[in-house]
């Protein structure tokens, strides 16, 4: 009995010091979803005052081509149905009668892809078909203005069928990044391989083998360069390879016969130049900073975009939803893509994939994601603790990039422990061209106020090597005081709220150094636009349009914090102030400002015609609308 009353004592004890959610979860594991959430619901009374934190995990995902029962084939939508691969097998519809019979009203009179190019690749499934179809389904054709376009490439960067089963047979060869791993597995010139001839952990080992680059390459695979005990090691050896065969170097050595690669190879003082200091950098914006989204922001004025952040893994595997996030509108002049990894060859054989497929002016490394899925494997704001395996991912890519490398980290990972300082020095001595620095540690996430007395501190110890600062950008006040503390130049991004989600058009108030009061009318406008890139970019039948609109409702969760410029009080709007309930200029300034998702889906139903009957969305983080 004593036993059983100790046992119950513990599991009380235990239930008040867990949160609400959870003790309903261990303490009744039998009921069914919907009595867990009631009473879940009653015990979280008091704690819903607090303001929501982190993301809706949990929330229902829907794929939009799930709003459509019936599909018509592709090969009919091509007009060649006869063609079709799977034939009789098909699980598609191949009568254009009947599908049109079941397809829902179209959602407007003008189709955005016809008017713009002359032609609509979707035919009878465009859900503003009746702009373009003619006597018998026929498609529509302009001539003229199809002429215009034809041969033009207006999205490059695109996954080809051949490159993907490459990637996917794992017959792609990635010899710069072979041969630079290799280097890092040699054997060392005390004896030991690969680190396990002594107490050191591989990873303490790898670092060392790839502090020098003559440590780390070699200039032939079938040679590597060994290193004799007590010679010094001579990082130009690599950079400036001499041949061999019966002269003798006068100050560099190497070893092997020099091959039309060694001499082609470009040295990093003879790479591109990443020369946009003073320029305005949109930050890549994962979910948000979509194509359409940067073409909006190219619009107003942005001098640099940079692609949403990529995972490396994924790409080497070939991955469309992956490689879609490096695709690069003909209008975004400087563009580059960030990439996200935690190892030295993934992120290497990554970084040359890229460089010999894609066309981009420079590679980012995220180092400054918070978010736990990315930390806790080691990657993001990880790899600033991570100092062996950071050298090495930035050594690796610098030597089998063609184009200026870039690393974006934060001031720490733990709060009022400021590490960045150290770090900026070695980045400059391992290659890299840029540096951008968020002015807050990944335990401040996005919350308080950037340090910017930091960022400034930061870029004196980074000179010569540019340094962008990042946080805290909401009008063009802001961005002067930045300019000021020594930058090369300011990066717009996630802030909170986030700078260029909230104000797109703060592009425009920094280079006309004004404040811009505007109009419901305008911000209209802007989403009209941002629907129409969506429906080039994504297609105007059903899955296009409901993939436009996820990306709409996204992007108003953050657009709804804004304050128009003539109800505030005092100029300018503060980052972190959250304003109370107001009433707008008009109904359509007050419905922007509103926080109910409701209100949002409404705007979107302006601009897309009505949501399908089983349409639901929740934002992707719990801030960004009060219930």
């Amino acid at each position: 009995k004593k036993e059983e009353e100790e046992e119950e004592e513990e599991e009380v004890g235990s239930c008040q010091s867990e949160p609400p959610a959870k003790r309903v979860k261990s303490e009744d594991p039998g009921r069914d979803g919907e009595s867990r959430e009631d009473a879940g619901a009653e015990e979280k009374e008091p704690a819903e005052r607090k303001r929501a934190r982190g993301q809706n995990k949990s929330r229902p995902c829907v794929k939009p081509r799930r709003y459509e029962q019936s599909r018509l084939c592709p090969s009919v939508t091509q007009g060649c149905a006869e063609k079709c691969y799977f034939g009789s097998r098909c699980r598609f519809l191949h009568d254009v009668g009947e599908y049109m019979a079941a397809k829902p009203a179209d959602l407007g009179r003008s189709c955005v892809l016809f008017e713009t190019f002359g032609k609509c690749i979707y035919g009878v499934t465009c859900r503003f078909a009746q702009a373009h179809l003619g006597d018998g389904y026929q498609n529509i054709v302009n001539a003229d203005l199809a002429k215009r376009w034809e041969g033009k490439s207006l999205v490059r960067n695109n996954l080809s069928k051949d490159l993907q089963h490459q990637l996917r047979k794992r017959k792609f060869s990635f010899k710069k990044a072979d041969e630079y791993l290799r280097g890092l597995a040699k054997p060392r010139g005390d004896g030991g391989k690969g680190g396990k001839g002594t107490g050191c952990s591989v990873e303490e080992q790898e670092v060392s083998n790839c502090t020098t680059p003559q440590e780390s390459l070699g200039d032939s695979p079938e040679r590597p360069v060994l290193l004799e005990q007590g010679e010094d090691p001579k990082p130009d050896a690599l950079q400036s390879p001499s041949p061999t065969d019966g002269e003798e170097a006068s100050s560099i050595k190497t070893v092997g016969p020099v091959t039309d690669e060694d001499i082609i190879k470009l040295r990093s003082c003879e790479k591109k130049k990443l020369e946009i200091q003073g320029k305005l950098y949109l930050a890549p914006l994962t979910t948000c900073g979509n194509l359409p989204f940067r073409r909006v922001c190219k619009r107003f004025g942005a001098d640099v975009t940079c692609g949403e952040m990529a995972v490396c893994t994924n790409l080497l595997q070939g991955q469309s939803s992956e490689w879609a996030l490096l695709k690069r509108h003909h209008t975004e002049d400087i563009f580059g893509v960030q990439l996200e990894g935690a190892f030295p060859d993934t992120m290497t054989k990554c970084a040359e994939l890229l460089n010999h497929t894609i066309e981009v002016d420079f590679v980012d490394i995220n180092v400054g994601c918070p978010i736990d899925l990315v930390y806790k494997k080691g990657g993001g704001c990880a790899l600033m603790t991570r100092a062996n395996k950071f050298e090495q991912i930035v050594r690796g890519m610098n030597s089998v990039l063609d184009v200026p490398l870039t690393v974006k980290i934060r001031t720490g990972v733990q709060e009022k422990i400021n590490v960045a300082h150290k770090i900026i020095p070695k980045i400059r001595e391992w290659g890299a061209s840029m540096v951008t620095l968020h002015g807050r540690s990944r335990e401040q996430r996005y919350t308080r106020g950037a340090d910017w007395d930091y960022i400034a501190e930061c870029a004196k110890i980074a000179s010569p090597m540019p340094l962008f600062g990042n946080g805290d950008i909401l009008s063009y006040e802001d961005a002067n005081r930045a300019m000021q503390m020594g930058v090369s130049g300011i990066m717009i991004a996630r802030q909170v709220p986030v700078g260029a989600l909230i104000k797109p058009w703060l592009f425009t108030e920094i280079k006309e150094q004004r404040h811009w009061d505007i109009s419901s009318s305008e911000r209209f406008d802007i989403l009209k636009d941002f629907t129409n890139y969506g429906l080039e970019h994504w297609g105007s039948d059903t899955q296009g349009v409901e993939k436009t609109r996820k990306f709409l409702l996204e992007w108003l969760s953050f657009l709804c914090r804004y304050i128009p410029v003539g109800l505030l009080e005092h100029l300018p709007q503060k980052i972190n102030e959250r304003p109370p309930y107001y009433v707008g200029r008009d109904y359509l300034e007050t419905l922007m400002a509103s926080q109910n998702v409701d209100d949002w889906i409404k705007i979107s139903e302006l601009l897309l015609g009505p949501v399908p009957t089983s349409f639901t969305f929740l934002p992707k983080h719990k801030a960004n609308s009060y219930r």
